[in-house]
């Protein structure tokens, strides 16, 4: 993966490219800038709310920063949209993600 600097390079060159916006995102993530990632997962969405993976993973970071509550409702949000695509894969995962961070 590229870096964070190479990443925002490409993004100055389209700042609507949900590839390195959701790449930027993980790479912050990885980082331990959740705060950052979040950021940068929620441009995603605004552009393509159907970015499904993007949820999952903001998910993951709003829960490494301590809010479970605002992970599960992006969760919520992401299952409707993985449902409403018929994305299988993204379905099972953020639903199982769901189920083990409500239990």
């Amino acid at each position: 993966m590229p870096s964070i600097a190479q990443l925002e390079k490409l993004l100055s060159v389209d700042p609507e490219d949900t590839f390195v916006l959701y790449g930027l995102a993980q790479e912050h993530a990885k980082a331990g800038d959740h705060a950052k990632a979040v950021e940068h997962y929620d441009r995603c969405l605004a552009v393509d709310e159907a970015y499904c993976y993007a949820y999952f993973h903001k998910a993951r970071s709003l829960e490494a920063m301590g809010e479970p509550e605002a992970a599960s409702e992006t969760l919520r949000a992401g299952l409707l949209v993985a449902q409403r695509t018929g994305d299988a894969k993204a379905t099972s995962e953020i639903a199982g993600y769901l189920s083990e961070l409500t239990a």
